[in-house]
C-alpha cells in the first residue's frame, strides 16, 4: 500500500511551484455520475416524509459517518450510518443531511456534502482522504443532487444551517464528530423513532432484502461445493473467503461477520474467528449474509452434513431444531405477540431436552421465568428484525419491539438452534460438540408470513441431498 504520508506533510510538494503549476493543468472532464439502484431515491423521499411528520416544526440532522482508524493512518471500509442511508439513498462519507421546516408545511431537505478537492487545490495530490489522485473521481454536488432529487450543499455550510436555537435541532451523537460539535445537545429520541419507523418495510424495501437474500443463496451453494476442498486444506478460513468472495461480487459485502464454524466450533453462537479445520464428518454452521449496495442484508444460518450425510446423533439435533423452528414460523402473523415465536420455539426445544433426560425439572418449570434450564443449551434469542441493519430497528423501545405485535411489512428472522459444547457434561459423550441453528428470513404478510429464504432446504433430507447436490456440481 502506498505510504500517505504525503496527506500529513506535503511541505515538499507544495513548496515545488513547478509541480504545483504543472499539476493544475491539463484535466479532462471526469465522469462524476451517479447511478442510483432504481427506486431508492423515491423510497428516501418517503421515508424523509415519515421523519417530518413525527417532528413537525423542529430541525432534524443526521450524519453519515466517518470511516474508524483502523491503525495508524489506514482506516476500516466505510459504511453508512442505516438511519442516513434510510433517509437519502445516499452513501458518502462525511455527509450530513438537513431537515429544515418548510414554511407550507413539511420540511425541506438539504444533504451537506464534502466537495471533492480537485486540481487548483493542494488536497488533489496531497490529501489520501479527499484527493482525487487519492482515491479517484466521485460526484460533485450537481450530480449528487441530481440522483437524489435533493439538495446538495457543501459541508462548510454546515454551521450555518444549525445555528441558532429556534427551531431547536434534534441530532443523533456519536456518529460524526463535526456534527457532535455543532450539536452538543443530542437526542436519543431521534434514534428511537427512527428505529420504530423502519420496522414497517415498503414494497422497494421487501424487494431489496429478495435480493439480498436471493445473493445469499448463491454464497451458500459456492460453500457447499467447497466443503470437500477446506477438509483438506484451508478449513473455516476457506469457507468463509468462499462466501465472502460471493458477498463482495453480488452486492457491498457481507453484512456482518459471517459465521462459520465446523465441528466442535459450531456450539460457538458467534464464532467469527473462523480459523479452524473442518472435520470430514462433521457439521458447518454457517451463519452469513449479503449485504447489497443499498446496504440491506440478509441473515440466513444452515448447518451442514460435510460428508452429504447426518450421523445418528447429528440427525437427532438438527430435528429437534427443525421442529423448534417450524413451530416457531408459524407463529409469525399480524396481530400475534413479536415473542408468540420465541416461546413456541422454545418449548419445542424444552420438550425434546425434557424427553433425552438434559433437564432437572419439568417443562412447565423450564419454561417459567424462574427456571429457564433448557437455555443452557440455547442462551441466545430465537430471532431479530432484519433490514438496513442485520438486528434492525434495535434503538426501538421494548414496546414497539419484542412486547409489542407483528405488523404487516415487519422483515424478521427465525433462528432456533442447540449447543451443546464439547466440555459440557451435562450431555452424553455422543451429543458434545454438536451446534445447530436453522434460520430463515420471513416478510409479516396479510394472511401470515412468506419465507423469502425458502430456496434454501430446511429438513435435514434436504439439506443433506442439497449438500450432494451442490458437490456434484
Amino acid at each position: 500500500m502506498i505510504d500517505p504520508r504525503a496527506r500529513r506533510d506535503p511541505s515538499k510538494l507544495v513548496q515545488a511551484q513547478g509541480f504545483r503549476d504543472f499539476v493544475r493543468e491539463g484535466w479532462g472532464p471526469a465522469d462524476r455520475r451517479v447511478t442510483p439502484v432504481p427506486g431508492a431515491a423515491e423510497a428516501a423521499a418517503a421515508h424523509r416524509a415519515l421523519l417530518s411528520a413525527a417532528f413537525p416544526g423542529a430541525r432534524v440532522a443526521v450524519a453519515s459517518g466517518i470511516a474508524p482508524v483502523r491503525a495508524n493512518d489506514t482506516d476500516y471500509g466505510f459504511r453508512a450510518d442505516s438511519d442516513f442511508a434510510w433517509l437519502t439513498g445516499c452513501y458518502a462519507e462525511g455527509a450530513v443531511l438537513v431537515m429544515v421546516p418548510a414554511a407550507e408545511g413539511g420540511h425541506h431537505a438539504v444533504l451537506h456534502l464534502r466537495e471533492p478537492a480537485g486540481p487548483g487545490e493542494a488536497d488533489f495530490f496531497a490529501s489520501a482522504r479527499d484527493g482525487e489522485l487519492w482515491i479517484g473521481v466521485v460526484p460533485g454536488l450537481a450530480e449528487w443532487s441530481a440522483a437524489l432529487g435533493v439538495e446538495c450543499r457543501s459541508l462548510e455550510e454546515l454551521p450555518k444551517a444549525l445555528r441558532g436555537q429556534l427551531p431547536g435541532v434534534l441530532a443523533g451523537k456519536g456518529v460524526d464528530p463535526y456534527l457532535d460539535a455543532l450539536v452538543p445537545a443530542h437526542s436519543d429520541h431521534l434514534r428511537t423513532v427512527l428505529s420504530e419507523l423502519r420496522r414497517i418495510k415498503d414494497d422497494w424495501e421487501i424487494g431489496q432484502l429478495r435480493a439480498a437474500v436471493d445473493a445469499t443463496v448463491l454464497g451458500f451453494q459456492d460453500v457447499a461445493r467447497e466443503l470437500p476442498a477446506s477438509v483438506r486444506a484451508g478449513g473455516e478460513r476457506w469457507l468463509q473467503g468462499t462466501f465472502d468472495r460471493r458477498a463482495r461480487t453480488e452486492g457491498n459485502g457481507p453484512g456482518y461477520a459471517s459465521i462459520v464454524a465446523a465441528g466442535p466450533n459450531a456450539p460457538i453462537l458467534h464464532w467469527t474467528r473462523c480459523d479452524g479445520p473442518v472435520p470430514a464428518d462433521g457439521l458447518v454452521l454457517l451463519d452469513a449474509g449479503v449485504e447489497l449496495e443499498t446496504l440491506y442484508t440478509a441473515d440466513v444460518t444452515r448447518t451442514l452434513p460435510v460428508a452429504g450425510e447426518f450421523s445418528e446423533a447429528q440427525r437427532r439435533v438438527y430435528d429437534l431444531v427443525y421442529k423448534a423452528q417450524s413451530a416457531g414460523m408459524a407463529e409469525v402473523r399480524p396481530g400475534n405477540d413479536y415473542s408468540a415465536f420465541h416461546t413456541a420455539s422454545m418449548r419445542v426445544l424444552a420438550e425434546g431436552l425434557h424427553d433425552w433426560g438434559l433437564l432437572p425439572a419439568s417443562v412447565d418449570k423450564s419454561m417459567d421465568p424462574g427456571g429457564q434450564f433448557h437455555r443452557r443449551y440455547i442462551c441466545s434469542g430465537i430471532g431479530h428484525m432484519l433490514g438496513i441493519d442485520v438486528h434492525d430497528c434495535a434503538n426501538a423501545r421494548a414496546s414497539a419491539y419484542n412486547e409489542g405485535k407483528l405488523e404487516v411489512g415487519m422483515a424478521l428472522t427465525v433462528e432456533p438452534g442447540l449447543y451443546f459444547h464439547p466440555n459440557d457434561l451435562t450431555v452424553p459423550p455422543e451429543l458434545r460438540g454438536i451446534g445447530v441453528r436453522i434460520e430463515d428470513d420471513l416478510v409479516v404478510t396479510p394472511d401470515g408470513a412468506e419465507v423469502i429464504s425458502s430456496a434454501l432446504p430446511r429438513d435435514a433430507d434436504g439439506v443433506a441431498e442439497w449438500v450432494r447436490e451442490q458437490q456434484r456440481g
